[in-house]
């Protein structure tokens, strides 16, 4: 990800038109809306492609990783463009700068919410236009005309004419630049619970993810890799790998040595018998260990300034009270039920690629680079994602299949086996943060101070990494004095984003820390968060409708309590109030109550879907997660060493809305990080004994 070019926000949203066969309308939010009947300089976010047939056909520049982009995005243009939606149609987009914009890709819950006015001006400006050619078809004023369910009706006359049949004409006209949008309350699709689009492919088993793809010749590749990150081959033996059946060739590449075969299982077992001698180098010395203790030294000194309020340190030894605490969260994998994967076919006149890839500029900037070939000449075939998180923003998947493909001369496919993802992942990074908090004579906070050690993994600026202490430096709650700091511990582990990113572990931090200021302030957790959003209304309502639905301060059987935790990440708010026991010293999770304002929903039904999905993973990392490190080499080896939530110890989960007709926010990473903190509140409330330290054990409630 890092050769990625970084993009302003205007450019990520430019777009434009183009007609062709039928009426091909491209959608754009630049300074003012341009749109135009041949735009071949127009950058866009995606289009929509009206046959003749009557049919729609959305073109996603969005990746499909079971989050429900292709059914919501295509709800929004639908809804502008009065269509059928039994005739909407959806298919991958190619990477196309001119018509996507410079940065296409899929990531930080963004793409509801850069769609949302772009696809609405789109539908919009194309129903206009459809209207228009009717208008002129009849020889009648547009506003006798109406567009309706696919067509467009004559309203003196009852006449009617399908979009198809007028989609060549419309094609034809300028695009509105200023289209009319709907009222909500004119809404019949956004805001509807409506099938997902992608559901029938994968019940029929249509749908190809990226493990699947078949290309004509292609044979069969996995990848020997140093089991220490950074480590190169310092000699290897192929005798052995070759004599294995089925094994073509063994061919060294920049992350290893490629064994390719006539399928993969045979690469597999010709990579066992492959005999290498590692240059392990200088990330061999740290284990977890001593990965800690670096980060313990670095914030026991001042660190780089991320955000300041008032003088924390003046009111601190002020304060009535005083509190301190540090609190560690682990690296974790994001560990998608697909492994990487990728199969590339690296020709002297082209490349293609066909990849589960959340970011397909990324994709094709890297085969570029390895191939020699100008960008344009590189295609990205995007397809279902078993799973992202994440992880399939990186390009080091990409690189293994383009390499070897180059190297071998032909269509390869290379598979990671589930041992090869967890131990190569780039992890969510460790890290370690101290607080100290002062309250007044009354219980209110007066001073919130923080001094965070993490590895970089979102880019420094000003000696901070923005990512690495989001959840913590915009802190949610009024406190007059306020100071976050932060250190850059970088053993070398590599790192990327992860579900939610740095609110994964510092919602967890401050959550927990604001949860103990309001039992040393003698305060119910609740209402001491409650009194601190005055100012934050859209927060308050998530706290409260959270609380109420939990029945919170009502009484519970015994062995049971709740803990609350609240976030405002990804433009949207989200409070969870847990119900916790113990069974056997084991933490038991039985419900969850969730409230999340997102602005405007686009569809009820994957809104909750994303939110259990996402507890589900926040629960995951908070009740078992953990990558630990030994001599530079990961321990965990697969499921059973790094063991997800299992079916059985799902609690109930429910998921109350609050209705709003603001713009949209992200859904996708809402509720990872609150689960933790609610689960770990919960269980002080129940033990008294305040974990600081994920993932969750037995022996810390002991």
């Amino acid at each position: 990800m890092n050769s990625v070019k970084k993009v302003n926000r205007r450019d990520f949203l430019k777009t434009g038109a183009t007609g062709a066969a039928g009426l091909t309308l491209t959608f754009a939010l630049p300074s003012r809306l341009a749109a135009q009947a041949t735009g071949s300089v127009a950058r866009l976010n995606g289009y929509v492609h009206i046959g003749a047939d009557d049919s729609i056909t959305f073109v996603s520049a969005k990746s499909e990783m079971g989050q429900g982009p292709l059914t919501s995005l295509s709800q929004i243009l639908a809804e502008e463009l009065e269509c059928d939606w039994k005739k909407v149609r959806t298919e991958m987009a190619p990477v196309d700068p001119k018509l996507y914009g410079p940065l296409q890709g899929t990531f930080g819950s963004l793409s509801v919410r850069t769609s949302w006015q772009p696809l609405r001006a789109a539908g919009a400006s194309a129903r206009e236009m459809l209207v228009e050619a009717a208008a002129q078809k009849w020889g009648v004023n547009k506003s006798q005309c109406r567009a309706e369910n696919g067509a467009v009706l004559n309203t003196s006359t009852n006449a009617r004419l399908t979009y198809g049949s007028l989609a060549e004409a419309a094609a034809k006209l300028p695009v509105p630049t200023t289209p009319a949008l709907k009222d909500p309350k004119q809404f019949r699709y956004i805001g509807k619970s409506l099938k997902r689009l992608d559901t029938p492919l994968k019940v029929n088993g249509t749908a190809v993810f990226g493990i699947d793809a078949k290309v004509p010749g292609m044979q069969f590749a996995v990848i020997a890799k140093c089991p220490v990150f950074g480590g190169k081959v310092a000699s290897f033996d192929a005798t052995k790998a070759k004599a294995v059946p089925g094994v073509k060739q063994v061919v060294p590449v920049s992350s290893g040595v490629a064994v390719v075969a006539d399928n993969t299982w045979n690469a597999m077992e010709g990579r066992k018998a492959l005999q290498i001698q590692w240059d392990e180098g200088p990330v061999a010395k740290w284990s977890s260990p001593g990965i800690r203790q670096m980060f313990a030294d670095l914030v026991a000194k001042p660190g780089a300034v991320a955000r300041k309020v008032g003088d924390a340190d003046t009111a601190l030894n002020a304060a009535a009270k005083k509190l301190d605490a540090v609190y560690e969260a682990p690296y974790l994998s994001h560990a998608p039920m697909e492994p990487m994967n990728c199969t590339a076919h690296v020709r002297a006149d082209g490349c293609d690629v066909w990849a589960a890839t959340q970011i397909q500029t990324a994709a094709r900037q890297k085969a570029a680079q390895i191939t020699g070939l100008p960008a344009e000449k590189v295609q990205i075939h995007t397809l279902f994602l078993g799973g992202g998180f994440g992880r399939r923003g990186g390009d080091d998947f990409i690189a293994d299949a383009v390499e070897v493909s180059k190297a071998i001369g032909g269509p390869v496919k290379v598979t990671w086996s589930r041992e090869d993802d967890m131990q190569h992942d780039l992890y969510r990074p460790a890290s370690l943060t101290t607080f100290k908090g002062g309250l007044d004579a009354q219980g209110n906070p007066v001073s919130f101070m923080s001094r965070t050690a993490c590895p970089s993994f979102a880019g420094m600026q000003n000696g901070v990494d923005r990512a690495a202490v989001e959840g913590i430096a915009d802190l949610v709650y009024d406190v007059p004095n306020l100071q976050v700091e932060y250190h850059q511990g970088e053993p070398g582990i590599p790192t990327t984003y992860w579900r939610s990113v740095g609110y994964s572990q510092n919602t967890f931090f401050t959550e927990s820390f604001i949860d103990e200021m309001a039992h040393a302030a003698g305060k119910d957790p609740f209402e001491f968060r409650r009194g601190l959003l005055a100012k934050t209304p859209r927060a308050l309502a998530v706290l409260e409708l959270a609380a109420e639905k939990a029945g919170w301060g009502k009484p519970l059987p015994a062995g049971r309590a709740r803990g609350i935790s609240l976030v405002n990440n990804i433009g949207s708010f989200n409070a969870q109030v847990a119900e916790v026991s113990l069974e056997k010293g084991k933490p038991r999770v039985h419900r969850v109550v969730c409230a999340v304002d997102c602005g405007e929903v686009i569809n009820p039904a994957i809104l909750e879907q994303q939110i259990q999905s996402g507890i589900v993973y926040g629960l995951s990392a908070a009740l078992k997660g953990a990558i630990t490190i030994d001599r530079g080499r990961v321990q965990q080896q697969n499921f059973n060493t790094y063991d997800p939530l299992r079916m059985d110890e799902m609690p109930v989960v429910e998921v109350h809305i609050v209705p709003s007709h603001a713009a949209p926010g992200g859904i996708g990473e809402a509720s990872t990080p609150t689960a933790g903190p609610a689960v770990a509140n919960a269980l002080f409330a129940l033990t008294g004994k305040r974990v600081r330290k994920l993932p969750i054990r037995p022996e810390d409630l002991a």
